[in-house]
């Protein structure tokens, strides 16, 4: 063997040895990543904390919260729907990330007067997005400004549009979260959020649309109304307006916003996915020092409208994806004060006159569809109109979305004059049972899962 020879063959060893050495290195990464767990957090699953591509007329947001927990999601402009979010995921401290929503908007915005005269569709008829969508600064936004290309009309390529500053992100600090005395030691810490919103003027109102996502997992969509009051909407009506004006002058007519939001669900981002509905009601039994109560879920197995009541909540979830106490992953929907939406004339027929109305619903489930896209007045007439048409055929619920309906009677007020404060409407998702025990659980706290020992 020559020189050369031995000298290839060394440099063949060195490079098989280096192999090895990366080759034995991402093994062992991929490994201590799998056994990371932080107590009490999700098992690892197929498809969790995978990294989300947005689509290239969105941009990502990936904010890490001082507890640790981690949200990802992109955010877009629709031109009706205004701020879209999708691929919304989150990542408790030291745990995987889980993906909870495909897509997060709001479905329509209806604003019918008490008079009968006029009901705006703001979402579909004049839109959230093109010139609607205002630039903003820090005079709304004490957080980091975003901008993005907005167009004036539509897609943008009719009209064109330009790059704006129009999307508000900040960390909120929401107050106390949590507070135990346990045996003389206190805990207690401080709640967080990462606050998502735009702002939206149709006609006279100035519309506020948020997000809110905590460190704890939750999510607050919610409406707010500014701006000021029409001026074409006065009555002389007593039962119908309210005198804002000196004496018995000026009466404003009273109306509703009937908010619609749509939400496509992706829990565990695998696997069909299920809905349920809990209710709870006294038995007719006397306890001990109380009157009993049963609850209890029922399985709601295809598309379907449902109506508020007390003590009744439901729960999306995904039967296939479960916890580190083996129970299936899930998100609440509780909707906050709502005067309940109803449907509108061109919605109940046009001969629906001498009928008193009903609501409509407060949570509706359909199967997906992407051409579903409006709750009410929907751009897609091939698939449907609305939520009624949209649940028609009465599809088994495997890929679900959600339409959370929360309305807002608004009687105005002197002080609403002028500019008005923000009046909100909205609801929560809460994370239940995504994982066994609290995100980040407190010093002398990481063991309380299930009922301590001892405890009769």
């Amino acid at each position: 063997m020559t020189e050369g020879d031995n000298t290839r063959t060394g440099r063949t060893m060195i490079a098989a040895a280096i192999a090895f050495v990366v080759i034995l290195g991402l093994v062992i990464a991929v490994v201590s990543v799998r056994q990371h767990q932080g107590p009490g957090q999700a098992a690892a699953r197929p498809g969790a904390g995978a990294g989300t591509t947005c689509a290239e007329d969105t941009q990502p947001i990936t904010r890490e919260l001082s507890n640790g927990a981690r949200w990802t999601m992109c955010w877009g402009i629709d031109p009706y729907q205004g701020l879209v979010l999708s691929d919304i995921s989150y990542a408790a401290p030291g745990a995987e990330s889980t993906k909870i929503i495909a897509e997060l908007s709001l479905g329509q915005l209806e604003v019918p007067y008490d008079t009968g005269i006029r009901t705006t569709k703001d979402i579909t008829k004049q839109g959230f997005g093109g010139r609607n969508l205002q630039s903003i600064g820090q005079a709304e936004c004490t957080g980091d400004v975003r901008a993005i290309f907005v167009p004036n009309f539509g897609s943008g390529k009719v009209g064109g549009g330009e790059r704006r500053p129009v999307l508000c992100q900040k960390i909120e600090q929401t107050g106390l979260a949590y507070r135990a005395n346990g045996g003389g030691k206190v805990v207690a810490a401080q709640g967080e959020a990462l606050q998502l919103n735009t702002i939206s003027k149709v006609g006279w109102y100035e519309y506020v649309n948020q997000y809110s996502f905590t460190a704890d997992g939750v999510i607050k969509p919610q409406l707010g109304a500014t701006g000021t009051l029409s001026p074409e909407d006065y009555t002389d009506d007593d039962h119908q307006g309210n005198a804002v004006g000196h004496g018995h002058q000026d009466k404003a007519s009273s109306h509703s916003h009937n908010a619609v939001w749509r939400v496509h669900w992706a829990l565990g981002d695998h696997g069909p996915l299920a809905v349920q509905e809990y209710d709870a009601r006294f038995n007719g039994k006397q306890g001990k020092q109380s009157l009993e109560i049963d609850g209890e879920l029922t399985d709601i197995a295809r598309e379907s409208k449902r109506d508020k009541a007390d003590r009744r909540w439901w729960r999306v979830l995904n039967p296939g994806v479960r916890n580190a106490d083996d129970h299936p992953i899930s998100y609440q929907i509780e909707i906050d004060h709502t005067d309940s939406y109803h449907a509108t004339a061109d919605q109940a027929g046009a001969d629906h006159h001498g009928v008193e109305a009903e609501p409509d619903y407060d949570v509706a489930f359909t199967q997906d569809d992407s051409c579903e896209k409006f709750a009410s007045d929907n751009d897609n007439a091939s698939c449907g109109e609305g939520v009624d048409d949209y649940l028609s055929d009465r599809q088994q619920l495997t890929d679900v979305t959600s339409w959370v309906a929360v309305g807002f009677h608004h009687v105005v007020r002197d002080e609403d004059q002028s500019p008005m404060d923000l009046h909100w409407q909205g609801f929560t998702l809460s994370p239940r049972d995504l994982l066994a025990q609290r995100p980040q659980p407190p010093s002398g706290y990481a063991s309380a899962n299930g009922k301590p020992s001892g405890d009769s």
